[in-house]
């Protein structure tokens, strides 16, 4: 269902009228090395061929039926493969052309830690230059880069001492980054050294559905300790060395609000927000210099009573408007979750907001509409600097393994012949970033 048949809000918000964003305001899009460039050797890749004949059998008991019958692809094991991705690495120039066009004035992206350091200690001078030319391109082009370090995959050496349950990771990573500072210092600004730790933890280490496909609390609570002991080294190397960089981390969101607003949901969810939000603000405050705020769904709370307890919480509430992963659209939710951040005193920037939409019905109005509720609060005071969609082309959507089936690109891509073509969504959008405004 589009939102225009179901979003009949009677307040100011509802008026027509042009939304003016705050002057040097950053409009782009966002993607992540393993996801587009293709043909990388890590973690990932390994662990997808393991697994892939596995995650296409078990794809009927995953997804739902209208699903399956529209997206066929999920049930074949080359789906989950990254393999060639988007061949973005060879095309990232044509790539960033497509973004100017579109009005972008930032992009976000990750540089691949298995590219620069296959080997520990081994630097691979030709990927350091590769993405130095990639950084050059963007600025050519006057796009702003917003740099992620470290978006979920790891060199296989790292992988052999046991990812980031082992503390020297922190270490091994400090220096890769330091590296990096080096190497580009002159060229980039913003840093988000973790992408999203939370969500990997998640996926990664309690429901083992992505790799390193673990099930145990006590080894994810390590490696979370170690992940965020790495953000801190890191910004306190940015502090001692006094590049003036920019270095912030990257939180998913979700707008979490209690089933029918019953007493017992509502306690659930205050608790969820503190362990999910609030301990996350309170340790990174002091090692950032902005949020990068991640926000896609609502998290509809429902805490069953009766026979068992422990364990019962759901997603629950009639779905209105919904993506192809099936996920409710609800637009409202990005002004609620970027009130509770902007509690830490920090700017803040949208690092990733979007939708599996194939057909491309309803990616025009979801930007419109998220971008609307933003807006209301920036005019109540927030201090938010930046919007990046998710994401700039289609792409292997790695979280819980998706694959290549969902389809959240601004720029649809022929994964066949490698074909781009700019979906209409993409031209609604260009209008907002060329004008820094959004039309009512």
């Amino acid at each position: 269902m589009e939102l225009e048949n179901l979003n009949n809000n009677k307040n100011e918000m509802s008026k027509k009228k042009d939304l003016f964003f705050p002057s040097g305001f950053l409009w782009g899009a966002a993607t992540s090395a393993h996801q587009v460039e293709g043909n990388n050797i890590n973690d990932w890749t390994e662990w997808e061929q393991v697994n892939a004949e596995k995650l296409a059998k078990s794809a009927g008991q995953k997804w739902q039926r209208w699903q399956q019958e529209q997206f066929p692809a999920m049930f074949e094991a080359g789906n989950y493969i990254s393999g060639q991705a988007c061949d973005h690495y060879r095309r990232y120039g044509q790539d960033f052309d497509i973004a100017k066009s579109l009005g972008h004035n930032a992009h976000r992206f990750s540089i691949e830690w298995s590219r620069i350091e296959p080997e520990e200690g081994q630097f691979d001078e030709a990927a350091i230059e590769h993405y130095r030319q990639v950084l050059l391109a963007l600025r050519q082009r006057g796009l702003e880069p917003f740099v992620t370090l470290w978006h979920w995959t790891n060199p296989l050496w790292i992988r052999d001492i046991g990812g980031w349950e082992n503390k020297k990771t922190i270490n091994y990573f400090t220096h890769y980054a330091e590296k990096i500072f080096n190497e580009y210092h002159d060229l980039v600004k913003f840093w988000v050294p973790l992408n999203e730790p939370g969500t990997q933890v998640s996926f990664g280490y309690i429901f083992g559905s992505q790799p390193p496909g673990v099930k145990n609390k006590l080894r994810a609570n390590r490696v979370l300790k170690n992940l965020m002991a790495a953000h801190k080294k890191i910004y306190s190397l940015n502090r001692e060395k006094k590049h003036g960089f920019q270095i912030g981390c990257s939180h998913f969101m979700f707008f979490n609000k209690p089933y029918k607003n019953l007493p017992w949901n509502f306690l659930v969810t205050k608790i969820m927000s503190y362990f999910l939000d609030y301990r996350f603000f309170k340790v990174y405050k002091n090692f950032s210099d902005f949020f990068g705020i991640q926000y896609y769904q609502p998290n509809f709370v429902n805490l069953k009573l009766g026979g068992r307890i422990a364990g019962l919480i759901e997603n629950k509430e009639p779905y209105k408007w919904v993506s192809d992963l099936n996920w409710e659209i609800f637009p409202e939710g990005i002004y609620h979750v970027v009130k509770k951040a902007a509690r830490y005193g920090k700017p803040i920037y949208i690092t990733e907001n979007g939708l599996a939409d194939a057909a491309d019905k309803n990616r025009g109005p979801f930007i419109k509409e998220n971008l609307k509720w933003l807006h209301r609060a920036i005019n109540e005071g927030v201090d938010v600097k930046g919007y990046f969609y998710w994401s700039l082309l289609d792409n292997f959507e790695f979280v819980d393994m998706r694959g290549f089936w969902p389809r959240f690109g601004l720029v649809e891509v022929d994964y066949k012949t490698m074909e781009r073509k700019i979906r209409p969504s993409a031209y609604e959008y260009a209008e907002i970033c060329k004008n820094n405004t959004l039309k009512l």
